[in-house]
C-alpha cells in the first residue's frame, strides 16, 4: 500500500485549511528569526570570532540565504506541512527525509523546553520551571485554536521585539560612548576558525526563516506564497541583526561583548541608559516567548507528517475538523516539553539542536539540487548545503558529539521500523 493509498479515505486524510498569505507568512518567519536567540548569541558569537564577530554574521547570512531560497523553492513544489522531512522524501529517498525529520523533531522539542525556560528566567528567575510550564500550556492553547490565534499572538510578540531592538540600536548609537573604531571588521582574536565556529552559533539565530514550509498546506497559493515571504522575512531580521550588532560593539568592543552576560542589556547600560534594562530583560521575554510559540507550530506539523508515514504513531496524524490544526500532534508536543521544562534544565544540553538544524538544512539542499539540472540553478544548493556541514563540524565538539549520537539513534529507529514493516509482510 502506498503512502497515499494509506491517507485516503481516513480521516487522517483530512488536509488542513490554507488561509496564510505574503504577509501573514513573513509575521510567521520573524517571529521564528527575531526571537530570544539575538538577545543571547551575540556574546558566545563574539568571543569565538574576536573582531570578525560581522564577517561571521555575513557567513551565516549566506548559508541561511541558500538555505532559505532552497526551502522555498522546495516548498512550492512539495506544499505539504512538514517542510524539509517531506522533501527529503520525496526527493532523495524515505530515509533521508526520515533522518531530517527526527534531527528537527528531537532537536526542536529540546529547543522548546529550552526556550520555555529561558522565558521563565526572565519573567521570574526563582521559579523558572513553573513559569516555563505555563507558557507551555498557555502556547499549547493557542495553538490548539487554529493557526489564525497564532498569527495574532506572534504579531503582536513581533511588533514588541522589533521596537525594543530599535530602541537598543537608538540608544546605543546615539551614546557618547560609542565608538566607530570599537566596529572592527578582522579575523583578529579567533582567527578564520573562530569565525566559522561564530557563524554556526549565529545560525541559531537565524534559525526560523523557512517556518512557513513547514505550514506549507496551510499557505494560500503556496508557489507564489512561500518563495516571496521566506527570502522577505530572512532580509528584515537579516538588516535587524546588522544593525543590531554594529550598535552593540559600537558600545562594548569585541572584547566586551564576549564578556557580556546579557549582551543588549549590557550595551544599553554602558550607553549610560541603565534605566532601560528592564525594557530590554522584557523584550528578552517577549522574544522567547515568540520563539516557543513558532518552535511549537513547526514541531507540531513535522509531527504530523511523520505520523501520517508511521515513522511516528499514526494517531498523531489527525486533523481537528473545526479548528484545523493537526490537534493531537500540538498536544503530544507539549505534553513532552512541558514534562521537559518542569524536570530539567536542557539549556545548557541543546548544542546539539545547531547540529541536527544544520543537518536538517544539508538534507533540504541536496533535495533542492534535484529540482533542476541547470548549473546555475544548483550554484545555491551547492554552497547550502557544503556551508552547512562545515558550520555543523565548526561548531563546539561537544555539540558535534551530542548532534551525531541524536542522528545515530534516528538511524537505528528507522532501520528497527523498516523490519518490523519486513516481518509483517
Amino acid at each position: 500500500m502506498t503512502r497515499r493509498a494509506g491517507r485516503q479515505g481516513s480521516a487522517e486524510a483530512v488536509g488542513l485549511r490554507r488561509t496564510l498569505g505574503v504577509r501573514d507568512a513573513v509575521v510567521i518567519g520573524l517571529g521564528a528569526m527575531v526571537g530570544a536567540g539575538i538577545f543571547a548569541v551575540l556574546g558566545p558569537a563574539a568571543d569565538a570570532a574576536g573582531s570578525g564577530l560581522l564577517i561571521a554574521l555575513a557567513v551565516a547570512a549566506v548559508v541561511a540565504y541558500c538555505n532559505a531560497m532552497a526551502s522555498a523553492r522546495l516548498a512550492a513544489r512539495h506544499p505539504e506541512s512538514g517542510g524539509t522531512y517531506v522533501y527529503g522524501r520525496e526527493r532523495l529517498g524515505e530515509f533521508w527525509g526520515h533522518l531530517a525529520g527526527w534531527a528537527f523533531v528531537v532537536g526542536k522539542t529540546a529547543s522548546c523546553a529550552a526556550m520555555a525556560l529561558t522565558v521563565g528566567a526572565y519573567v521570574w528567575p526563582g521559579q523558572a520551571h513553573a513559569v516555563a510550564v505555563t507558557a507551555v500550556v498557555a502556547l499549547t492553547a493557542v495553538n490548539y485554536l487554529g493557526v489564525r490565534k497564532s498569527l495574532w499572538l506572534t504579531r503582536v510578540i513581533v511588533a514588541v521585539v522589533l521596537a525594543v531592538l530599535v530602541l537598543v540600536v537608538v540608544v546605543c548609537l546615539g551614546s557618547a560612548e560609542a565608538d566607530a573604531g570599537r566596529v572592527d571588521v578582522g579575523l583578529s582574536g579567533g582567527g578564520f576558525g573562530g569565525v566559522l565556529q561564530a557563524a554556526g552559533l549565529l545560525f541559531f539565530a537565524f534559525a526560523g526563516y523557512a517556518r512557513v514550509a513547514t505550514l506549507g498546506e496551510e499557505v494560500r497559493d503556496p508557489g507564489r506564497t512561500i518563495p516571496r515571504a521566506v527570502p522577505l522575512s530572512l532580509g528584515i531580521a537579516l538588516a535587524v541583526y546588522a544593525c543590531v550588532a554594529v550598535a552593540v560593539l559600537a558600545v562594548l568592543g569585541p572584547g566586551g561583548l564576549a564578556e557580556a552576560s546579557a549582551p543588549l542589556a549590557d550595551a544599553v547600560r554602558a550607553a549610560g541608559a541603565p534605566g532601560l534594562v528592564p525594557v530590554v530583560r522584557a523584550g528578552a521575554a517577549v522574544a522567547a516567548v515568540g520563539s516557543l510559540l513558532a518552535l511549537i507550530l513547526g514541531v507540531s506539523r513535522t509531527t504530523l507528517a511523520m505520523a501520517r508515514d508511521r515513522h511516528l504513531p499514526g494517531a498523531l496524524a489527525a486533523v481537528h475538523p473545526r479548528f484545523q490544526v493537526p490537534h493531537r500532534a500540538e498536544l503530544a508536543v507539549g505534553a513532552v516539553v512541558a514534562l521537559l521544562a518542569a524536570t530539567v534544565d536542557v539549556r545548557d544540553a541543546v548544542g546539539f539542536s545547531s547540529f541536527g538544524v544544520l543537518v536538517y538544512y544539508a538534507i533540504a539542499n541536496a533535495s533542492a539540487w534535484t529540482l533542476s539540472r541547470a548549473p546555475l540553478a544548483r550554484v545555491g544548493p551547492l554552497v547550502g548545503a557544503v556551508g552547512c556541514v562545515v558550520l555543523a563540524f565548526a561548531l563546539p565538539w561537544a555539540s558535534v558529539v551530542a548532534g551525531a549520537a541524536v542522528l545515530a539513534v534516528g538511524v537505528v529507529s528507522y532501520g528497527v521500523r523498516r523490519r518490523i514493516a519486513a516481518g509483517r509482510r
